[in-house]
C-alpha cells in the first residue's frame, strides 16, 4: 500500500496549514459509550482517565459496576489500571505535569495517585469545602483550583506539599464557565482565575477580584492558551472571541453558527482555537478563519503543548499546526532547498540523472537544506517519511565537504526512541517538541509507571543513561505484587541486581515494609552497602537492636549517636541500658556523651546498671567538688562511700580517701563558722596554708595531726605561709633551729624572692652541701659583695674575687675592702 503524501490531511486556516495525524485506530471497545464519561488526559501524550459522568442518566446494563471507578488507559486504548471508587461523587479529574492523577470529590477530598498503579496520598481542601461542596475543578502543571457552590475559590499550588489557600472573594451569581492562568504566566506569580458571571468576566487572584467590564457574555466556555498570553471566550450567541489574557486587545472573532454550547473549547498550540461538539471539530485561526473536521462518533479533546488529541471509540488523532520545517519541505508548489533535496533523493532511488541536477541547483544552500530535512524528520509521525527525509539529509551531507553530523545522529537516536514509545502497545504518542520538553528522564519515568521495564532499559542503554532507577523500580514492584514467598522474592531480586551500580536496596526494602512484608524488608536491607540508608528504615520497622548493630558496624559515630538518642526517647531506662550494656561501643558513646553534656543522672544510672561502683562513686565525688557548701558536699561524699562500702577490700584506698575528705569538710565547716574566712573547697595543704597565714598555728597543727601530713610538707607549707604573711620575726625564730627537715636553702630562696635580702643572707651559712662557689653567688644576690669576696678568698677563687672587685670599683669603700681581703693572696 502506497504511503499517502504528508499534505493529504492538511487543512488551510488563514495563511497557515493544520494537519490531522491519525495516531491509533480501534482505541476503545464499541460498547464503551464515551458520551457518558468524563475524559481527562495527561500532557505529553500521557494516560487517559475515564470516569462515568454521575450527572448523566444511563440505561441499565448487566455487568455494569454499581459503583463506577476510574479507568486509566493509554492513548492507544490499552487498559493500564482500574481504580475502584468508594467515596462520594467526583467533581474533578485532572493530571499533573509528571502524570499524577488527581481526583476531587464534592466534599473537598483530593486523592493524588502518584503512579498509574493505584497508590495514592490524600488531603482535604478544608476552608468550608465540605459544607459548601465542590462545584468543579481546573488543573495546571503543579496545582489546582476548586470552585465551591458559594463561588469560593480554593487553590492548592503543590501536590507534594498541599496547603489549600482561599483566593480573593468572588461576586455572587451563576458561574457560566471558568478557566485559569497558571502562576508561571502571570505578573503576580500567583494563579489567576477567569470567571464568567453575568455579561462580564472577573479575574481573581490571591489578593483581589477585578471586573473586566465586558458586555458580550455570558460565556459558556473559556480557555487560556498554553503560553498564558491569550484567552478564548465562547458566547452563548455562538461567537468565539480571542483576546489577550490581560483583556486589553481583542484579536479575532468567529461565528460558529451554532446555538448549542460546545463540549470543548481548547487551544491547538498558541495560534488556533479548537471548538468541538459531539462529532464536529472547528479549528479557528487568526482572523476568524476556520477548518472543520467531522467524526462518526462522540469525540473528546485532550489539549497538549503543541496540539490537541481527538479521541473517539475508533480512532485517536492529533491536530497540530504544520511545523514550519514540514511546510517548507512538503507544501505544494514550494521550491525551497529542502524540498529540492528531498526530490533529489527520490530521483536517486530511480537512478535518474536529475538527482545531480537538483544538487547543483541548491549547492549554495545545501547545508541549510540538510538541516531542514533533519528537523522535518523529527516532526514526522510516519516512519516512511522519517526515513525519506533522513535519506535526503544523508545524501546532502555526503556531497558537502564539511558538515557537523551531530544533529543528524541525535535526530536518528531521538526518532528511534519516539517510534518505540509511539508503538500501540506502549501508547505514548509524543511529538518531537513534547519529547524535548519532557526529556529522556521524564520519558523513562512514564515507562516505569506503566511497568515497561524492558523498553525503559533499552532506551536508557541506547541513550547512555543510568539504569539503577529502573532496576529499583522493578524490584519495588516485584516485592509489592510478587506472589512468591519472601525467600524466593529476595533471591530473585538480589540475583537480578547483583553487580549493578548505584542500586538502593533501602528503597526496595521500604517498599516491602510498606506492603507488610517486614521479614523480606530486613533480608533486603542486609544487601544495602550504605549503613546510613539501612538504619532509618530499620528504626521505622522497630528493628532497634539490629539498627544499632548496623550503625556500630559502619563506624559512623554520628549514626550511632542518632540511634542511641532514638532508643533513649523510646525505651524505658532499664530497657535502654539492657540494649546498650551488651555493646561496648554503644556503652562508651553513651558514657562519653553524658560526660560531655554533664548528664550526671544518666551516668549514675549507667554505672549502677553495669555495677561499676568506682565510676559511680567518682560521679558523686565530682558533684561534691562543685557544691557551694560543705554540708551538701559531705552528703555527696557519703553517697560515694556507700557505693564503695560493699566492695571494701578492693576499694580500701578509695574509702580511706573519702573518709579523709569527709573529715576535712567537717573541719572546714567548723572553721567557716568560727573564723572570719571561708575554707570550704580547699585541699588539706591549702587549708593549713590559710590557717598559718591567718595566724591560727594551733589549728594548722591539728590539721597536720589529723591527716598525718609529713613533717617536710608541713615545714614547706609553714614557710610559704609565713613568707606570704611577711612574718619576718617568726621566720628568724625558725632560723635559730639547729636543723630543718627541708634544709635551709628554701628559706633563703623564699625570703629573697619576698624582698628581704638581709634575712635571706642569714640562712646562707646554714646551707650545707652547696656546690663550690654557690655561696658567692648567693651573697652576691643579696647585694653583699664583701661577704661574697670573703667566700671567694676562702675557696681561693681568683676569677670571682676579680669580678667582684670590678663590680664594686677600686675607689669605693667596698672595693678597697675587697682588695684588702685578697691582698697577698691574689695578684692583680
Amino acid at each position: 500500500m502506497e504511503t499517502p503524501h504528508p499534505t493529504a490531511d492538511w487543512e488551510q486556516v488563514g495563511d497557515r496549514f493544520y494537519r490531522k495525524i491519525q495516531l491509533y485506530t480501534a482505541v476503545f471497545d464499541k460498547s464503551l459509550d464515551l458520551d457518558n464519561y468524563i475524559v481527562a488526559g495527561a500532557s505529553y501524550g500521557g494516560a487517559i482517565a475515564l470516569h462515568r459522568d454521575a450527572e448523566k442518566i444511563i440505561a441499565y446494563r448487566a455487568r455494569t459496576p454499581a459503583k463506577p471507578g476510574i479507568d486509566i488507559y493509554s492513548t492507544a486504548g490499552k487498559l493500564i489500571r482500574s481504580i475502584s471508587w468508594d467515596k462520594v461523587i467526583i467533581k474533578g479529574i485532572g493530571w499533573s505535569e509528571d502524570e499524577k492523577l488527581l481526583a476531587v470529590t464534592s466534599d473537598g477530598t483530593v486523592r493524588c495517585y502518584n503512579d498509574l498503579q493505584g497508590d495514592f496520598t490524600q488531603f482535604s481542601l478544608g476552608h468550608g469545602a465540605e459544607e459548601s461542596g465542590v462545584q468543579s475543578c481546573r488543573f495546571y502543571d503543579t496545582g489546582l483550583v476548586a470552585l465551591l457552590s458559594d463561588n469560593t475559590l480554593i487553590e492548592v499550588s503543590s501536590y507534594s506539599e498541599p496547603r489549600p489557600k482561599v483566593l480573593a472573594k468572588c461576586p455572587e451569581g451563576e458561574v457560566h464557565s471558568w478557566a485559569l492562568i497558571p502562576p508561571q504566566y502571570t505578573l503576580s506569580r500567583s494563579v489567576e482565575v477567569l470567571l464568567s458571571i453575568g455579561q462580564t468576566v472577573y479575574v481573581v487572584d490571591s489578593e483581589e477580584c477585578e471586573d473586566r467590564f465586558l458586555d458580550i457574555g455570558p460565556f459558556s466556555a473559556i480557555s487560556v492558551s498554553p503560553n498564558g498570553k491569550f484567552a478564548a471566550l465562547y458566547a452563548e450567541t455562538g461567537h468565539a472571541h480571542v483576546i489577550t489574557s490581560d483583556f486589553q486587545t481583542r484579536l479575532s472573532e468567529h461565528d460558529s453558527r451554532s446555538k448549542i454550547p460546545p463540549g470543548y473549547l481548547q487551544w491547538c498550540g498558541n495560534d488556533a482555537v479548537v471548538i468541538a461538539w459531539e462529532d464536529e471539530v472547528h479549528v479557528v485561526g487568526p482572523g476568524g478563519s476556520a477548518a472543520k473536521f467531522f467524526y462518526d462518533s462522540r469525540i473528546h479533546l485532550v489539549q497538549d503543548l503543541d496540539g490537541v488529541r481527538v479521541i473517539t471509540n475508533s480512532t485517536c488523532d492529533f491536530l497540530q499546526k504544520v511545523p514550519e520545517v514540514t511546510d517548507e519541505v512538503f507544501r505544494f508548489g514550494t521550491e525551497s532547498p529542502a524540498s529540492i533535496l528531498l526530490d533529489a533523493v527520490e530521483q536517486l532511488e530511480i537512478q535518474s540523472p536529475k538527482a545531480d541536477d537538483n544538487i547543483q541547483l541548491i549547492r549554495s544552500n545545501l547545508t541549510e537544506a540538510v538541516d531542514t530535512c533533519v528537523n522535518a524528520a523529527g516532526q514526522e509521525f510516519n516512519v516512511h517519511w522519517q526515513k525519506q527525509l533522513l535519506k535526503a539529509a544523508s545524501f546532502g551531507k555526503s556531497v558537502l565537504d564539511i558538515y557537523n553530523s551531530d544533529d543528524f545522529v541525535d535526530m536518528c537516536e531521538t526518532l528511534r526512541v519516539l517510534n518505540a514509545v509511539r508503538f500501540y502497545e506502549i501508547g505514548l504518542p509524543l511529538s518531537y517538541d513534547q519529547y524535548q520538553r519532557l526529556g529522556p528522564d521524564g520519558l523513562i519515568s512514564r515507562l516505569l509507571n506503566r511497568h515497561e521495564y524492558l523498553l525503559a532499559l533499552r532506551i536508557a542503554g541506547y541513550l547512555h543513561l543510568p539504569t539503577d532507577k529502573i532496576y529499583v523500580h522493578w524490584a519495588s514492584a516485584k516485592v509489592r505484587q510478587g506472589a512468591e514467598d519472601d525467600d524466593t522474592v529476595c533471591r530473585l531480586v538480589v540475583e537480578k541486581l547483583s553487580g549493578k551500580p548505584g542500586i538502593s536496596f533501602e528503597t526496595i526494602a521500604r517498599a516491602a515494609y510498606d506492603e507488610g512484608r517486614g521479614r523480606l524488608a530486613t533480608e533486603l536491607l542486609n544487601h544495602e552497602p550504605r549503613a546510613g540508608r539501612q538504619v532509618p528504615l530499620l528504626l521505622s520497622m522497630e528493628e532497634d537492636e539490629l539498627a544499632l548493630d548496623k550503625a556500630i558496624e559502619s563506624g559512623d559515630t554520628d549514626l550511632v549517636y542518632s540511634v542511641l538518642h532514638h532508643l533513649q526517647r523510646k525505651l524505658p531506662l532499664a530497657g535502654f541500658f539492657r540494649v546498650v550494656n551488651s555493646r561496648p561501643v554503644a556503652t562508651a558513646l553513651v558514657e562519653s556523651s553524658a560526660i560531655r553534656e554533664g548528664d550526671n543522672t544518666l551516668l549514675k544510672d549507667l554505672y549502677y546498671q553495669d555495677d561499676r561502683r568506682l565510676e559511680g562513686a567518682s560521679v558523686f565525688i565530682r558533684e561534691a567538688l562543685r557544691q557551694p557548701d560543705s554540708r551538701t558536699a559531705g552528703d555527696k561524699l557519703a553517697l560515694a562511700a556507700k557505693l564503695l562500702a560493699d566492695n571494701s577490700k578492693e576499694s580500701a584506698f578509695e574509702l580511706g580517701s573519702l573518709k579523709e575528705a569527709a573529715t576535712l569538710l567537717r573541719m572546714q565547716e567548723a572553721f567557716d563558722r568560727d573564723l572570719t574566712d571561708s575554707f570550704t573547697g580547699l585541699s588539706v595543704n591549702e587549708t593549713m596554708f590559710k590557717l598559718i597565714r591567718l595566724g591560727y598555728h594551733g589549728r594548722a597543727k591539728k590539721i597536720q595531726s589529723e591527716f598525718k601530713v609529713p613533717e617536710r610538707v608541713s615545714w614547706w607549707i609553714r614557710l610559704r605561709a609565713l613568707v606570704a604573711k611577711r612574718d619576718w620575726n617568726e621566720i628568724e625564730e625558725i632560723g635559730k633551729a639547729r636543723k630543718s627537715p627541708i634544709g635551709w636553702e628554701p628559706f633563703y630562696n623564699q625570703v629573697l624572692q619576698a624582698g628581704n635580702p638581709r634575712l635571706a643572707s642569714t640562712f646562707i651559712p646554714k646551707c650545707t652541701g652547696l656546690e663550690a662557689g654557690k655561696s658567692i653567688t648567693m651573697y652576691e644576690k643579696c647585694g653583699m659583695r664583701v661577704k661574697a669576696a670573703e667566700e671567694a678568698v676562702k675557696i681561693k677563687d681568683a676569677d670571682a674575687w676579680a669580678r667582684l672587685l670590678d663590680a664594686a670599683g677600686r675607689t669605693t669603700t667596698e672595693g678597697r675592702e675587697i682588695e684588702r681581703l685578697g691582698h697577698g693572696i691574689f695578684k692583680k
